[in-house]
């Protein structure tokens, strides 16, 4: 017996959280995979990746960093995945898989991955070629499930979208209207395929070449409740009634003091490859992050009756900061500066002003 996961992506976040997962799930004895992974994207990109995945050997996930002030420094071998398809040269057998075999589906498909292209509408849902986007390429597999009589189907999304499930289900449901897919498709899609919102968090720092992966201890996978069983059983999946606690704590918490430091090095341009870590052993830098979190980030969330939560949030955060094993470049962190603060910090503000209109907050307003 099998639960067979088609995965849309190749990335290494995804070789050290989900395929980890199921690798240990499987080991204790959960009926969960095995593993198709499925590249979506056009040209060579990542073509040496889908070559190691089709050899179905096992691949390495180290974890390095501190868990509650131990070092941790571990390898897994990983073997979860058993096959693999490239979707522009193998589109039947992705077809095949998909409509025949699969029980559980998930993506990681990047920031643009949902984007739309011109000529989605006009495709051909039997076609024998892939159409160019992903949610395309997906109403054409979903279609091809539904007159294969498929069974039901539980799609779980990685992407950092807010409200990712529901934001895909409704991408697929309107390219469905305008490819004129038949009212019996529209019904099977609404009845057999559930679209669950998931919000990840882990730090996967490096890859293994070929395909491998360099993660820390931390991890998370929480997915929001709604007509389906557990996918699985374990530590880092988490199976809740609401994702905003989990996504506001992320947010505010992890990505806003990223943005913060990233902000300190451009101010002071300092050297390109100065990491997380190495900004926080500069005092002055360190002295104005924990005022932020201490005087302004915390009595937010405070004040939205999370205190206790984003303590303990905090805590492990600024474990993970100091992870010895871990060079987050603070020039990755930069990129898209401006969407990070209002994302990251306007957001936060207009979400503790709902509670305070006049809450202060100096330091992160000065930095809008």
């Amino acid at each position: 017996m099998t639960r067979r996961i088609v995965q849309f992506g190749t990335s290494r976040f995804l070789q050290a959280h989900a395929d980890l997962f199921v690798h240990e799930a499987r080991l204790s004895g959960q009926e969960i995979g095995p593993i198709t992974v499925v590249k979506t994207t056009t040209g060579a990109d990542r073509a040496g990746r889908i070559a190691a995945f089709k050899r179905a050997r096992p691949f390495p996930v180290r974890i390095r960093g501190l868990e509650r002030g131990r070092v941790i420094d571990e390898t897994v071998d990983v073997a979860s995945v058993d096959s693999a398809f490239d979707a522009e040269s193998e589109w039947p057998d992705v077809v095949r898989v998909f409509a025949k075999e699969a029980a559980i589906a998930l993506s990681n498909v990047g920031e643009r991955g949902y984007d739309l292209f011109e000529g989605d509408a006009g495709y051909d849902l039997s076609s024998r070629f892939p159409p160019r986007s992903f949610p395309m390429k997906l109403l054409a597999l979903l279609f091809a499930r539904f007159e294969a009589s498929g069974k039901p189907l539980l799609f779980l999304p990685t992407e950092l979208v807010t409200g990712n499930g529901r934001v895909l289900s409704g991408l697929v449901s309107d390219l469905a209207r305008t490819s004129e897919a038949p009212d019996s498709f529209h019904a099977w899609l609404a009845a057999s395929v559930i679209f669950a919102d998931t919000l990840v968090d882990r730090i996967v720092s490096a890859p293994i070449e070929p395909i491998g992966a360099v993660a820390e201890p931390y991890a998370l996978w929480a997915i929001r409740r709604g007509g389906f069983d557990p996918p699985l059983q374990h530590p880092a999946v988490q199976v809740v009634d609401d994702l905003e606690p989990f996504e506001r704590l992320k947010l505010h918490i992890l990505n806003l003091g990223h943005t913060v430091l990233a902000d300190m090095w451009m101010k002071r341009r300092l050297s390109p490859d100065m990491s997380v870590r190495a900004m926080l052993a500069d005092a002055a830098a360190s002295e104005q992050l924990s005022a932020i979190y201490a005087e302004e980030v915390l009595p937010g969330f405070t004040l939205q009756d999370m205190g206790g939560e984003a303590k303990s949030y905090l805590s492990t955060t600024l474990e993970r900061f100091q992870n010895p094993f871990l060079e987050h470049r603070l020039a990755d962190i930069s990129q898209n500066h401006a969407a990070k603060l209002k994302n990251r910090v306007a957001a936060f503000l207009g979400w503790v002003r709902l509670r305070d209109p006049a809450f202060a907050a100096p330091r992160l307003s000065a930095l809008l």
